[in-house]
């Protein structure tokens, strides 16, 4: 559960240095590698629950998991939603490592939750927020891209339809089905893909930027 009086379950205060850490598995370095070295932020839905047990008890869970990645991770409020559904926004910032170490630990989790209440979807989808600015790069010329991300990951990857009822709202939902390495290979070329970006933003100042939404 959420600290009372907190509004969001990280501050900047409680955001951890970077320390050593082991480096997740890559590959080896290529041309893209200074894209790696650079600010990235990843932002995706969870329920409300799925919140909560992402928190731990009294933050410790969410402290922890910033520690071993040196990730920031940040939740909209409890009353935040992606607008049109009931769930809450994660986003994970930091260097690419580190964003993907954090996005490890955070479905690695959410993975033995499910399992342990034998939910019938015990691997869960996930739903990544994109910029409707970004998508393209995402579906390539003629599909190629996410055709290729597709048959790298072995992931199931779609990408929602632009929504017009929510004035304010520019991002669209890119969902990725699979077992749990299909999910990180897909969210890895994902992200390196929006790495590539240049008008993709470093960082938000907040997980949820739609207080204008309607």
């Amino acid at each position: 559960m959420e600290a009372p009086g907190s509004p969001y379950a990280s501050s900047p205060e409680s955001a951890p240095k970077r320390a050593p850490r082991s480096p997740p598995q890559q590959q080896p370095p290529s041309e893209e590698g200074d894209d790696k070295e650079k600010p990235i932020h990843l932002r995706f839905l969870v329920s409300n629950a799925s919140a909560g047990c992402i928190i731990g008890k009294g933050g410790s869970t969410i402290n922890d998991f910033q520690s071993q990645s040196g990730a920031r991770i940040q939740l909209s409020r409890s009353h935040e939603f992606f607008p049109g559904t009931n769930d809450r926004i994660i986003m994970v910032s930091g260097l690419f490592g580190e964003v993907m170490k954090a996005m490890e630990l955070i479905l690695e989790k959410l993975l033995a939750e499910g399992e342990e209440f034998n939910e019938a979807e015990a691997r869960p989808k996930v739903r990544l927020v994109v910029p409707n600015s970004s998508c393209g790069g995402i579906i390539g010329k003629g599909g190629a891209t996410i055709k290729s991300f597709i048959e790298e990951s072995h992931a199931g990857i779609k990408i929602s339809p632009q929504d017009n009822n929510y004035v304010g709202l520019h991002d669209r939902l890119v969902t990725v089905t699979g077992t749990f390495d299909n999910q990180m290979n897909a969210i890895d070329l994902i992200l390196k893909k929006l790495s590539e970006d240049v008008h993709y933003p470093a960082n938000l100042s907040s997980p949820f930027p739609y207080a204008g939404a309607i």
